[in-house]
């Protein structure tokens, strides 16, 4: 049954993903192309809609996954999935934490996670560029063509949205609110209008 698989499914990634939301992307993106449930673009889509929308990303991730893949109740399984883990945890260790929080053991424990987090954060970062700066209908790449006719694989408007999208955080410390605005503007002038 599709609905115990999404809650399953999510609370194998709710219980086995530290570092928030970004961490737990690569564990969704292997999910999700094991089960076969979305393809890379819309998983890429779903991510950029979770980023949108009110709340932590991993829960919307999850239960829009779960409503793509099985409508409201495959939602409502898999934003159940994700919830119950990170729940019963944080009660379980907010009862030890504090008796326990400036034992070295502890603060070891954390030096060790904190590079395992990045590590997921930059797997999360680069899944997401590739999907959205290749072409989803390019070929297999060969070098030959990359250098022949970029045009087939690379989406330069994609990059031209990335590049203006990062000089306008960095540079002119613009909110990313308006950054995810003024890059949708850029999205519907780019591939739409012109």
């Amino acid at each position: 049954m599709i609905y115990l698989k999404l809650l399953f499914t999510f609370m194998k990634i709710g219980l086995f993903s530290f570092g928030g939301g970004y961490a737990m992307i690569p564990l969704i993106q292997k999910e999700i192309e094991s089960n076969g449930w979305l393809t890379s673009a819309e998983f890429v889509d779903i991510i950029a809609i979770s980023e949108m929308t009110p709340g932590p990303i991993a829960v919307n991730t999850a239960t829009f996954v779960g409503y793509r893949t099985a409508g409201l109740v495959g939602g409502l399984a898999a934003t159940a999935g994700v919830a119950i883990p990170s729940l019963v945890l944080i009660l379980l260790v907010s009862k030890f934490f504090f008796g326990f929080r400036k034992h070295p053991l502890n603060t070891l424990v954390f030096y060790g996670i904190r590079p395992v987090i990045a590590g997921l954060i930059v797997t999360a970062a680069v899944f997401v560029a590739e999907t959205a700066i290749l072409r989803q209908e390019a070929p297999i790449i060969a070098i030959g063509q990359l250098v022949n006719n970029p045009g087939t694989i690379i989406n330069f408007g994609s990059i031209a949205i990335l590049t203006a999208t990062l000089i306008e955080i960095v540079k002119f410390r613009l909110h990313p609110i308006m950054a995810i605005m003024l890059s949708g503007f850029m999205g519907v002038m780019l591939f739409h209008v012109l």
